[in-house]
């Protein structure tokens, strides 16, 4: 992880902006939203964790963002305890369920990525990034201890 950058600080702004952005867009009601990500590789992927609005000071929400589709995950389909890196995995596991989905010629039934239509192009460059952040949930290295 990069830190102690100003390149660095101001990609996460710009990350925490977008997070704030597309959770408007999505409408998904939440709290606070961390000021600095919860684990990120910068220029590439950051998570951050998200304030449930119901259960003030929990994590209610998972956003990821960066050089890839941003997406969020409710912390209730995160298994205990609540870590960026199971996150991290949950999103690219679902990621790969739309990819199958897509190339199978229909829509996932809760996942829509770049329009209604199926784009194989599309699952091909989702898949490559999915496998990568499932390759970097699985390598002890590049996460702090649990």
């Amino acid at each position: 992880m990069d830190e102690g950058y100003p390149e660095d600080d101001q990609w996460c702004e710009e990350q925490r902006a977008r997070v704030e952005s597309y959770l408007k867009e999505e409408q998904v009601k939440h709290g606070r939203i961390g000021d600095s990500p919860a684990w990120h590789v910068s220029p590439y992927v950051s998570i951050w964790a998200v304030e449930s609005l119901t259960r003030p000071e929990w994590i209610g929400w998972w956003v990821i963002a960066g050089d890839l589709p941003t997406d969020y995950v409710s912390a209730d389909e995160i298994e205990p305890p609540q870590h960026p890196r199971k996150a991290t995995k949950a999103i690219a596991e679902r990621w790969l369920e739309w990819v199958q989905a897509t190339r199978q010629g229909r829509e996932h039934e809760d996942l829509q990525i770049g329009g209604r239509h199926p784009n194989l192009e599309l699952a091909t460059l989702l898949e490559s990034r999915a496998n990568l952040l499932i390759e970097f949930a699985g390598n002890d290295a590049h996460w702090d201890e649990e």
